[in-house]
């Protein structure tokens, strides 16, 4: 079998819109690494995961380590990645080093093997995988910049607009928004202009633990006939276990459930019941699959987390839906607000119906636009960009703006 002979590891940067957010707002360019290994025989797998520093650098030191293994061994690909890492480093950092080298080492093993990266995962139970529209309050703009194409969606009128037209783009058969930016009221009033101009269409929020729990019990008690379920309403265990206790609305997270180590307090508590996945901080696709699972078997709901990505990641998430019976609510995905820069070859990832279909090609299915991502790498580079501070942007429009949590 053959052996990785180079590994490449390629920090990006690419324009964003101003998404709102409970600690502030996203800025004009978001960051993310690309991992490319080659392999002896020249065969060549793609991984790719968050930009920012201290994984960023923590990757660079990885990959000299994995130079000479083989790609089948996934022990030894673990084992390499984390092995110069401090022994404070915490085991859900340790596994968003290993996760873009394992989803890496998978496309290219798909591609000796010519079989997709869903079938070295178990094989596919679904064909298509469905996917959330995901929305945020947003400026028009970046200050001093022109209005993006969505616009504004600061009320109600604008959020609905931006939903109206992602559905129409890309079809999109249930809905998320990204809460904890305005009081609940106004919050509230957007969910409820969402169920009336859409009737029948599955509606999430998510305030990312904006608040208190007295105001997520009041927020769930208002929207417990407009949304399927609230995610992350408030920080903590505890805090999600008082919400639980006391409404018939489920609760999400990717917040208190991040490894498998917080999946079991999690359940003795009753905190939660549906878990959103995310390979880059489980450790890549076969740790996703093992947690679909585990949460069969505590009889929990699964979907998937997400955040400002590009295709090989839209790629990954695609693999391992297909290949986990246990995904039952569609997936989150930020590509519409990203995809005009995206790094691989048009065609293989689209959207039909809210849903994209599993690239029957080997590994990932996808292949690597060269040209952009050194454009990308070039504006990375340009940016002196080393961390994603959604706080200090938006305090260059209010300087007073405080993301203390829970706010209301």
């Amino acid at each position: 079998m053959s052996r990785i002979r180079t590994v490449e590891v390629v920090p990006m940067a690419f324009p964003d819109p101003p998404l709102l957010n409970s600690w502030g707002v996203h800025e004009p360019l978001a960051l993310r690494t690309l991992v490319v290994l080659t392999l002896d025989d020249g065969t060549v797998g793609l991984g790719e995961t968050s930009g920012e520093q201290p994984l960023l650098g923590r990757l660079e030191s990885a990959a000299p380590r994995l130079v000479g293994v083989r790609v089948d061994d996934p022990a030894a690909i673990e084992a390499a990645a984390v092995a110069g890492l401090r022994s404070d480093v915490s085991p859900v950092e340790r596994r968003k080093v290993v996760a873009p080298f394992e989803v890496a080492t998978l496309d290219a093993l798909g591609r000796l093997e010519g079989v997709p990266v869903s079938d070295l995962l178990g094989g596919r139970v679904r064909d298509r995988v469905e996917f959330a529209g995901y929305l945020f309050f947003k400026w028009a703009g970046h200050p001093g910049a022109e209005p993006d194409e969505w616009g504004a969606a600061e009320d109600a009128a604008g959020l609905v607009e931006v939903a109206r037209r992602m559905r129409e783009r890309y079809g999109f058969g249930s809905l998320k928004l990204k809460a904890g930016v305005y009081e609940p009221a106004r919050e509230i009033a957007a969910m409820r202009a969402l169920a009336a101009e859409m009737p029948g269409v599955p509606l999430r929020i998510d305030p990312n633990a904006a608040w208190r729990v007295e105001t997520a019990i009041e927020v769930a008690d208002a929207l417990a006939d407009v949304v399927e379920y609230l995610e992350d309403p408030t920080p903590g265990l505890a805090g999600m276990a008082a919400v639980r206790a006391a409404t018939t609305l489920p609760l999400a997270t990717n917040m208190v459930v991040v490894s498998p180590e917080t999946l079991e307090p999690a359940v003795a508590a009753g905190a939660v019941d549906i878990v959103l996945a995310d390979p880059h901080y489980w450790g890549g696709l076969a740790a996703t699959r093992r947690l679909g699972e585990a949460c069969r078997a505590h009889g929990l709901g699964l979907s998937m987390h997400s955040n400002s990505h590009l295709g090989i990641s839209l790629a990954a998430m695609v693999h391992v839906a297909a290949a986990t019976p246990e995904l039952d609510h569609a997936c989150d995905t930020h590509y519409p607000w990203n995809a005009a820069s995206d790094i691989v070859e048009p065609g293989a990832l689209a959207f039909v119906d809210g849903a994209v279909a599993v690239p029957d090609g080997p590994g990932l299915g996808v292949e690597l636009r060269r040209d952009v991502v050194e454009r990308l790498h070039r504006a990375y580079l340009e940016s002196g960009r080393t961390v994603r501070d959604d706080t200090a942007y938006a305090r260059t429009v209010d300087p007073a703006y405080d993301p203390t949590l829970p706010r209301f």
